[in-house]
């Protein structure tokens, strides 16, 4: 890999590991040579599947604390309601 910056060659933390597993297959892939099996498309789509769920479960997770900053809001204006009409 080259960086745009400064034209300099470079290597990423994942291409170590990767040359340290197989290094055919490490230099296959840096020049241009698609992988193709189908244990790789499968873990494809279970990683896309994962994906889709974490997505779904930070949504979930979003929601739940609007809805309990919602609750806290109301309950500190029922209770200041109450004062006031005890008050009054």
């Amino acid at each position: 890999m080259v960086d745009r910056r400064s034209d300099k060659p470079f290597i990423y933390a994942s291409e170590i590991g990767q040359y340290h597993y197989c290094p055919v297959s490490w230099y296959l892939q840096k020049c241009g040579y698609k992988p193709n099996s189908p244990y790789l498309k499968r873990g494809e789509s279970k990683h896309h599947s994962l994906g889709r769920i974490i997505i779904s479960v930070e949504k979930q997770n979003r929601r739940s604390k609007i809805l309990s900053y919602f609750g806290i809001f109301c309950l500190l204006f029922s209770l200041i309601f109450f004062i006031v009409e005890v008050i009054l």
